[in-house]
């Protein structure tokens, strides 16, 4: 197994990292593949805990964490965890990776709401469908900028055995969605045929 590579999902792990606030005691990274951002999470928070339906990738992640005692993976469809493997309310950080478009999007929005605690922060990097014209001119720009980076980092590389699915929901409906679900949140589109979501939970219910 690599021990890093680059794909144009690990190109995003920064932003993710940048997320996580200063002293974060726990956090989560749903769908967490074969745990190359568990690894990075470990050195911004003093528990992390990836949770993975796929075996395959669970046995990945947990190879690669072995020498991390701060790390736990766990076998579960993470939506089925909550309030059991997962306590609600027990996570001062929660990512999640090229994998909310696997579920119905409000009802894993909603899973990750509630393990949050107040005042944490949930970052969501995710795939969308292309619907308008304009959704095609702006994948289009990925292409030269996708190879280039690819070239520089010395190929794309993806974790034999992860799971694939094709996005539901357009850029248009992602963000409508986001914004109905967490008021407040940030949305915004990048290059290489992702979005980012971040939303911070208040602190106290309205």
């Amino acid at each position: 197994m690599a021990a890093s590579y680059w794909n144009h999902n690990t190109h995003y792990h920064r932003l993710v990292l940048d997320e996580v606030p200063d002293g974060c005691a726990a956090a989560l990274d749903v769908g967490c593949g074969d745990g190359l951002l568990l690894e990075k999470l470990a050195g911004r928070a003093r528990r992390v805990t990836g949770v993975d339906r796929s075996p395959e990738m669970v046995r990945l992640a947990r190879e690669r964490t072995a020498g991390l005692g701060s790390v736990t993976v766990l076998a579960a469809d993470f939506r089925d965890a909550v309030g059991s493997l997962l306590p609600e309310g027990g996570y001062d950080f929660v990512s999640a990776v090229a994998v909310v478009h696997h579920w119905d999007f409000a009802e894993a929005v909603r899973g990750m709401v509630r393990l949050l605690a107040p005042g944490g922060r949930l970052v969501v990097v995710g795939l969308a469908r292309n619907r308008t014209p304009v959704d095609w001119a702006v994948s289009g720009l990925g292409v030269p900028a996708a190879r280039w980076l690819a070239w520089r980092h010395g190929g794309e590389h993806d974790p034999v055995g992860m799971p694939v699915a094709d996005p539901v929901l357009s850029w248009g409906e992602v963000r409508a969605e986001a914004r109905r679900l967490l008021p407040g949140c940030r949305f915004r589109r990048h290059l290489l045929w992702r979005y980012s979501l971040t939303w911070r939970k208040p602190l106290r219910s309205r």
